[in-house]
C-alpha cells in the first residue's frame, strides 16, 4: 500500500491542490457541487431499485423508468467523478490515511459495477421475466449507495 503514497505526496504538491486550498470558496463550492450531484444519483438509483423491490411506482415499468432516469444517473455520475477527483486533489495525503476515504472508493467502485453490470441489466427486462434474485439484487443496490453516501460524510470526521 505504501508502494502509492508517492503519488498522493505527488498530488499534494501539485498547483490544482493549492489553488484549491489557498481560495476561501473553492473546496466548499465543490463539495457542494458533489453533495448536489450524489443527491441526484442516488434519488434516481434508490427509485429504480425501490421500483425493482415492487415497492413504489407501480405503474411505471422499470424498462421505461430506467430509459427516464439514465441521463441523470450518468451525468451525475459524472459529476461526482469530475468534483471527487478535485477533492481528493485538494486532500490526497490526508485521504491516503483516511479509512473512510478508503471505505468509500472500494463502496463506490462496488455501486457503480454492481449498478452497471448487474441491476441496469436487470431493469432492462419485464417484470414477468425479471429472476427471483432481482430483489436481493435491489438490496445490495441500494446499500452499497449508502455506504458510498455514509463513507464520505465520514471522512470529515476521522
Amino acid at each position: 500500500m505504501n508502494s502509492i503514497f508517492p503519488f498522493f505526496k505527488w498530488l499534494d504538491g501539485t498547483q490544482l491542490n493549492k489553488t484549491i486550498n489557498e481560495s476561501d470558496w473553492l473546496f466548499p463550492a465543490i463539495e457542494g457541487v458533489h453533495i448536489v450531484a450524489l443527491a441526484l444519483l442516488f434519488g434516481a438509483v434508490i427509485l429504480l431499485n425501490l421500483r425493482m423491490l415492487n415497492v413504489t411506482m407501480k405503474g411505471r415499468t422499470l424498462p421505461r423508468l430506467l430509459q427516464e432516469f439514465e441521463p441523470w444517473t450518468i451525468w451525475s455520475l459524472a459529476v461526482i467523478l469530475l468534483s471527487g477527483i478535485l477533492l481528493f486533489t485538494a486532500e490526497a495525503v490526508k485521504s491516503f490515511y483516511s479509512t473512510p476515504f478508503r471505505i468509500k472508493i472500494v463502496a463506490l467502485v462496488a455501486a457503480i459495477v454492481f449498478h452497471f453490470v448487474v441491476s441496469s441489466r436487470l431493469m432492462r427486462q419485464d417484470d414477468s421475466r425479471r429472476p427471483a434474485w432481482a430483489k436481493p439484487a435491489a438490496v445490495v443496490g441500494i446499500a452499497l449507495w449508502i455506504t458510498v453516501g455514509f463513507a464520505g460524510r465520514a471522512i470529515g470526521f476521522f
